[in-house]
């Protein structure tokens, strides 16, 4: 029988512990979104800025503990996914912003 191979060249898998880590973290910036709106009273740029930063905060968690997308990796494919993830990113939250922009101008 041959024996397997490991190919180490990729990113490694993460333990339980930073699976934990992760979900935890995922949860809590999503409950602090969720309390940013439901709260109400700061004011409404503080209350958005807040928000893009934590969901900002949030691609980075996955990014880093579920898809194991560090600054540690060599890997060609992680810098080139990481890259990938920040340009479509830019194109949803752009989008976004340019939809609701030209909505709100029209409505007026």
């Amino acid at each position: 029988m041959r024996q397997a191979t490991i190919d180490k060249s990729g990113a490694g898998r993460g333990t339980v512990i930073s699976y934990a880590t992760g979900f935890f973290l995922s949860v809590l910036l999503t409950a602090f979104a969720f309390w940013l709106v439901l709260d109400g009273s700061f004011p409404r740029m503080a209350t958005l800025m807040a928000i893009f930063a934590a969901a900002v905060a949030q691609i980075l968690v996955h990014l880093h503990y579920f898809l194991h997308l560090g600054s540690s990796s060599t890997a060609r494919w992680n810098i080139l996914s990481l890259i990938f993830t920040i340009l479509i990113m830019i194109l949803f939250v752009g989008g976004t912003l340019w939809i609701m922009s030209s909505l709100d101008s029209r409505m007026v």
